[in-house]
């Protein structure tokens, strides 16, 4: 319910934001208000924003019209005013009335921006190849279109990351000169958000065939997920000993990396690092990414770093959940990876306030410890975990049957007249693909 001010460096050049947060008692959040705006103040700094003051309120829900009260929206102009800042920073998605609202009353010299926005900037800022920028740009132009209200500056400078095009959050919710040019804009918007999808629908066809090669050669997947900063890219480095850019802050790594990666034993998997997740993930971003993200969906095992240290490490991890669940992958295998254990004096202390039914394994990436002990959860998940299945396999799916011989265990197998029947046992990374043929215990027998 109060309003509070930061010290400011008068050498500092950077735009000066205040942030916004309220506490929806209706609608709790994955963290508390305060905690959710120390990460939002993090994502303002990685924007290159200069963060002078927080304003928040306490309400059972949004305000119709400006999703907090009229009174706060006053003290709010009155601090932009007294802080000299020119961009208000929300915690949560508005939506387009809003942000209206707020812009007409808090007027043309300070501009109002979500979450959702602020972490499409982050990521256009941050997308470093074709498809990346492609990405962004397209989950840049649908959060855009139903908040177009006049002609925006951005159009003549085109948005997104990479390749020349303009990113920052200089590039959000610019004014323009009036709204002559609505419809315009519109139209131009859309055909943008086509094309973009067309091309992005290559990059998804150019994906999946290399998967299916990759399946056909047999080498098993690892995917990498995990809260933003919580050490995915070190794990990954110290796993394949290469050099992927490792920095501590948000959304460091934005592009998908596969390094090969060698098991006890000899056998050869791909390891790939994918983007970080975080609270209030905007869908936009997460349906912009599927060529990206099906990259997870469609992986054998899940390798699901966690930064151990962190107060609110379950909270991140439910939020790591969350986006798990919107791409449909709660079913891959999992392995918890607590990393940074080099920064507790008693590491199982901090595993002891966790409720984990996965396999776990205590690391810290930047120190190498740990990391013997994860290829080996890795090999056993992939290789030693087997669950029992009854299967009836069409004569047709004979890359099925060859693969249920060569990777799990067969216990009875008989030749019927429409396929093979076949009971045994499977890693678990497999039961995706013989899911649709699975029978019952008693109907095998």
């Amino acid at each position: 319910m109060m309003a509070k001010s930061k010290s400011v460096s008068t050498k500092n050049k950077s735009e000066r934001a205040i942030l916004v947060g309220v506490d929806l008692r209706k609608i709790p959040g994955v963290m508390p208000m305060q905690e959710s705006l120390a990460e939002l103040e993090l994502l303002a700094e990685t924007a290159g924003l200069e963060v002078v003051g927080e304003l928040t309120q306490s309400l059972d829900s949004p305000n119709v019209k400006t999703f907090i009260g009229s009174g706060k929206v006053s003290e709010l102009k009155s601090l932009a005013d007294e802080w000299d800042a020119s961009v208000v920073l929300f915690d949560d998605e508005l939506i387009p009335r809003h942000q209206r609202e707020l812009e007409k009353l808090l007027g043309e010299s300070v501009r109002v921006i979500d979450r959702t926005a602020l972490i499409l900037d982050i990521f256009a800022l941050h997308a470093s190849t074709h498809e990346g920028a492609l990405q962004v740009e397209l989950a840049q132009y649908e959060y855009r279109l139903p908040r177009l209200t006049r002609a925006w500056t951005h159009l003549a400078r085109q948005a997104g990351g990479g390749g020349g095009r303009a990113g920052g959050v200089g590039g959000v919710g610019l004014r323009g000169p009036g709204e002559t040019q609505l419809e315009a804009d519109r139209r131009e918007i859309g055909l943008k958000i086509t094309h973009l999808k067309k091309e992005l629908e290559k990059v998804r066809a150019h994906r999946g065939r290399y998967r299916a090669r990759r399946k056909r050669a047999r080498i098993p997947t690892i995917a990498l997920v995990g809260y933003t900063n919580a050490g995915k890219s070190t794990i990954i480095n110290a796993l394949a000993d290469s050099d992927i850019y490792v920095a501590d802050k948000l959304f460091a790594t934005l592009d998908p990396t596969t390094r090969k990666i060698e098991l006890p034993g000899g056998r050869t998997v791909l390891l790939t690092d994918t983007v970080g997740f975080i609270q209030k993930l905007p869908t936009s971003l997460v349906e912009s990414f599927k060529a990206t993200l099906e990259e997870i969906a469609e992986a054998d095992l899940l390798l699901h770093v966690m930064d151990i240290t962190h107060p609110y490490v379950e909270a991140h991890a439910e939020a790591v959940m969350e986006t798990l669940e919107e791409i449909g992958a709660t079913h891959i295998p999992r392995i918890n990876v607590l990393n940074k254990i080099d920064r507790l004096q008693n590491p199982s202390t901090a595993l002891a306030g966790l409720e984990m039914e996965e396999t776990h394994v205590l690391v810290s990436a930047r120190k190498m410890i740990g990391m013997d002990e994860v290829l080996e959860a890795i090999n056993k998940g992939l290789y030693e975990s087997l669950e029992e299945v009854n299967v009836m396999l069409p004569y047709e799916e004979g890359s099925l049957i060859s693969q249920f011989h060569e990777q799990g265990w067969v216990d009875k197998i008989e030749h019927m007249r429409d396929g093979v029947t076949i009971r045994g046992r499977l890693p678990g990374r497999l039961l995706a693909s013989f899911s649709p043929f699975m029978l019952s215990t008693s109907s095998a027998e």
